[in-house]
């Protein structure tokens, strides 16, 4: 994912998260529903994760320094893993608690201003589904074949997968509480209003839990795809490269691959050969996979007679 398809969804969602959270709040002041209530909290909370992937992506573009010789390409993973945290706690928390107090305190819609919150929610998901549809839009320049479950599960940029996660659970959560604030109206009975707050707050809890899952093994290091590392070997061997021994490869953010690997050589080769062959490959590496901008070759003399097995370790 580029990182200005990955900007360019943030903005959408961080300009409608904030015109809904404004109107949610003020159909909360006129009606007193606990329903606009977790929902405008949960505007805002996803109005704040946006302005967190922002400033993650700003952060790490950052030029490497002695400290950190690889640079602060992580610092993306860090900042997404900070808006689970938000959405859980900020969220899904809360929503928890207003809705188990509503229930205790049920309380009807009523009043002259009974139709706000349903014009609210519909205009809201109209909103919802324009940032839903631009982070769809994005995503789909680089998702490829995969499905949707999987591409969230795989991507190295986060700020897409994050936006479209809360894009998700914004939508379902609003039309959770219209059945809400609309069975509420029908029935005068609040527990509908508090149930649909329950079960919105439910939903950002399992939003946050997959999101942070995702995060964890992204900031522990992922390595290249099976595709990448498949052609890096292809790419490492020729000229006087004769195998790859081992080799192993490590994300240092998104678009940086760190590559590693022990290489095979002829032993009648010489050391000027040898640098050469280094470098020929790293270009083909490069070109083959051009987010293995960090590398590092370690030769050695090939020690597996010819025709024997090749996958056998140095």
């Amino acid at each position: 994912m580029s990182t200005e398809g990955g900007t360019r969804a943030i903005v959408a969602a961080l300009t409608a998260n904030l015109g809904i959270a404004a109107t949610k709040f003020v159909a909360f002041l006129l009606t007193g529903s606990s329903s606009m209530l977790a929902e405008s909290i949960h505007s805002l909370a996803d109005s704040g994760n946006q302005l967190l992937l922002l400033v993650g992506g700003r952060r790490a573009d950052r030029a490497a320094t002695p400290e950190h010789p690889f640079g602060y390409g992580r610092q993306r993973y860090v900042y997404a893993f900070i808006v689970s945290i938000v959405l859980f706690s900020v969220g899904g928390l809360f929503a928890l608690y207003e809705g188990f107090d509503k229930w205790r305190h049920p309380e009807a819609i009523e009043g002259h201003w009974w139709w706000v919150p349903l014009v609210v929610l519909v205009i809201a998901i109209g909103l919802e589904g324009y940032s839903f549809r631009t982070a769809i839009t994005e995503a789909n320049r680089t998702r490829g074949t995969r499905g949707w479950v999987d591409y969230v599960r795989t991507a190295k940029s986060p700020e897409l997968p994050v936006v479209l996660l809360e894009d998700a659970a914004a939508l379902l959560g609003l039309v959770l509480a219209l059945l809400g604030v609309g069975l509420t109206l029908l029935t005068h009975d609040g527990r509908w209003d508090a149930l649909g707050t329950g079960l919105i707050g439910v939903l950002l809890v399992v939003v946050a839990g997959i999101l942070a899952v995702e995060m964890n093994s992204l900031l522990i290091g992922e390595s290249a795809s099976r595709e990448q590392v498949a052609a890096i070997e292809a790419a490492l061997v020729g000229g006087a490269v004769q195998r790859v021994i081992h080799m192993k490869t490590l994300h240092l953010g998104p678009e940086e691959l760190l590559v590693a690997a022990k290489i095979a050589v002829g032993p009648q080769e010489r050391a000027l050969a040898v640098a050469e062959a280094i470098d020929a490959a790293e270009r083909r590496v490069r070109a083959a996979v051009p987010i293995a901008r960090v590398i590092y070759l370690e030769p050695d003399v090939d020690r597996v007679p010819r025709g024997a097995e090749s996958g056998r370790r140095g």
